[in-house]
């Protein structure tokens, strides 16, 4: 057993469903006080369509980390969850509609928020990494400019091209509560999730990685289990830790990384499921151990998804 002297204050980054599970699902078992700061610039789906049709931010990945978090029971969290099939509400996901009503009923972010973190059990709280309008653009190694995170996420380019950088147009500011956040935090972890399309769109905020390279929290990635295509392919875990750092514009203080590898049917199972994904992530010779932590990281069994009891162990070392 881990014994604190005080509770930490912990700041998880970024978006998607790996998030979630892989790190919200054991921290929020702990006595520690815990911030989700979200991606709110998807542009795709059905947080994209509303956040597109209702000028909002996009409530996908605020959703995601609130059905996480909230203590209701598991059918209630399944309803939110659901998603309509056919009809005027073809593919949107039930949450992403309430929430939605929730924000147009006040028209004021700060109220929005507030009601739904009074719905959190206590020491937790979910924030917007902006509230700003704008929209991730990536450069293309060819030179070409694809607009939008859905075009990035699922690309209709050439997706062997490689990324060789991101920008948000117009540019997009932090809220002061998360900043503030941010300087308060002991930990900081980032990710995992989608390398451009959900962590560094958070990162690309005016100030935002000024303020985590400031605070004297540790700082900490997760790196994803595999690459994806059209964002990371040929990725090892130094090529992730490498770009997050270049758009920190700092260092990380740990990379924790899986170690393991998945037998070839269950991987090849998995790729038939996921073909958005290439293949694992590989670890490259030499990485320092002491900001390098390798673990098996894998569930015994079934996709190929962390090991949230595993990972939190050592995140709890870490902090």
């Amino acid at each position: 057993m881990i014994l604190f002297r005080r509770k930490k204050r912990i700041v998880c980054i970024g978006g998607g469903s790996g998030m979630p599970r892989a790190v919200l699902s054991e921290l929020k078992k702990t006595p520690h006080y815990l911030t989700v700061i979200s991606a709110v610039l998807d542009s795709g789906g059905s947080a994209g369509e509303l956040r597109q049709d209702y000028q909002t931010i996009a409530f996908g990945d605020i959703r995601r980390a609130f059905i996480e978090l909230v203590d209701w029971p598991l059918d209630i969290k399944d309803y939110l969850s659901f998603r309509f099939q056919g009809g005027c509400l073809d593919n949107h996901v039930l949450a992403n509609i309430m929430l939605s009503a929730l924000y147009l009923s006040e028209k004021k972010y700060r109220m929005f928020f507030e009601k739904i973190n009074k719905l959190l059990p206590d020491r937790q709280c979910i924030l917007p990494a902006t509230v700003s309008n704008s929209h991730l653009h990536a450069i293309l190694e060819n030179g070409e400019e694809i607009k939008g995170e859905e075009n990035i996420d699922v690309p209709k380019h050439d997706s062997n091209l490689r990324i060789k950088k991101i920008f948000l147009a117009p540019e997009a500011n932090p809220c002061p509560i998360t900043l503030k956040k941010i300087a308060e935090a002991d930990a900081i972890i980032i990710g995992p999730g989608d390398l451009y399309t959900s962590l560094l769109q958070t990162l690309l905020i005016n100030g935002l990685g000024e303020a985590i390279i400031k605070s004297s929290a540790k700082k900490i990635l997760i790196c994803n289990l595999m690459t994806k295509r059209g964002e990371s392919n040929n990725f090892n875990v130094q090529d992730f830790s490498n770009e997050i750092e270049r758009y920190l514009g700092g260092e990380l203080d740990y990379v924790i990384y899986n170690s393991a590898e998945p037998s070839k049917k269950r991987l090849s199972q998995y790729l038939k499921e996921r073909s958005e994904l290439l293949s694992m992530v590989e670890v490259p010779l030499g990485l320092d151990n002491k900001k390098f932590i390798g673990a098996d990281l894998l569930e015994l069994r079934g996709p190929i998804v962390h090991n949230p009891i595993v990972l939190n162990k050592i995140i709890l070392k870490l902090i």
